[in-house]
């Protein structure tokens, strides 16, 4: 036996630029996230066109779920994907079920074209967890149980409850659950940041902790939770003129939110 898991590692930081990093998310708030979240980020737009169009809630939270699941190995921009999304369902509703509609759907996706199969298999995976939920079960995750749903999800699929595809699954719930019952309810501190590629990318520019870690510690420092801070940062490293546009429009912060982007 060693004593390597009884010696706690000291990660290198650049202080200053954490510090800056520090101010200027205590600066924009948990608001300037709402902001970014309900008028800059385009797949908001995209699930809010489907709520309109399918008038089912469950199904339309339900959709959701499913489809974060699938949201991975894209071969176009995610906000391309989700509006791809948004309008197949809108003109197509799934009418057996929901793994039997990507069954048809995936393979003639222009931007999710990728594993297709293995997505399909998770789908079925999770139809079963899916189709035992009501209205009321998605209400009550929504307003008293996000953590709940992760777990859930992350045991239907097999999977560790951060994996990026379930954290990411819960934030685009979280999305579904503010349009369908007409309410903000904030993120819960305990799920985290999902660790993709940009995400990895940009922590590299503050520290070689792992980025979950080091979010997490950032998250409790500035209040604001991991996934509010994911969507803070989604602009900056998205790089989609028009979305910098919309935080430009709607975002009164929008200077420091790119100055994020220097850091």
């Amino acid at each position: 036996m060693t004593l390597d898991r009884f010696i706690r590692v000291k990660y290198r930081e650049n202080t200053e630029k954490v510090e800056r990093l520090v101010e200027i998310l205590k600066e924009l708030g948990l608001d300037c996230a709402q902001t970014i979240e309900e008028r800059v980020d385009l797949q908001f737009d995209a699930l809010k066109n489907l709520h309109e169009n399918l008038k089912n809630d469950e199904l339309f939270i339900k959709l959701v779920i499913a489809n974060s699941l699938v949201s991975y190995q894209l071969t176009g921009k995610g906000e391309d994907w989700w509006w791809e999304f948004s309008r197949h369902f809108s003109d197509n509703p799934p009418v057996e079920s929901i793994a039997k509609a990507y069954a048809g759907f995936l393979p003639s996706s222009k931007t999710n074209r990728r594993l297709v199969s293995g997505k399909i298999r998770r789908i079925e995976k999770v139809e079963p967890f899916l189709n035992s939920l009501s209205l009321d079960d998605l209400r009550n995750y929504y307003f008293n149980g996000m953590e709940r749903l992760r777990d859930e999800l992350a045991k239907a699929l097999n999977s560790k409850r951060s994996a990026k595809t379930i954290v990411f699954a819960v934030k685009m719930f979280g999305y579904a659950g503010r349009i369908a019952f007409g309410e903000f309810v904030p993120y819960p501190m305990s799920i985290e940041i999902p660790d993709d590629v940009r995400i990895n990318a940009y922590t590299k520019r503050f520290t070689n902790e792992p980025p979950v870690s080091f979010w997490n510690r950032i998250a409790e420092i500035t209040g604001i939770p991991p996934l509010h801070i994911d969507s803070i940062l989604w602009p900056v490293l998205g790089g989609k003129e028009e979305v910098i546009e919309r935080l430009k429009k709607y975002c009164p912060k929008a200077n420091l939110v790119l100055e994020l982007r220097g850091l």
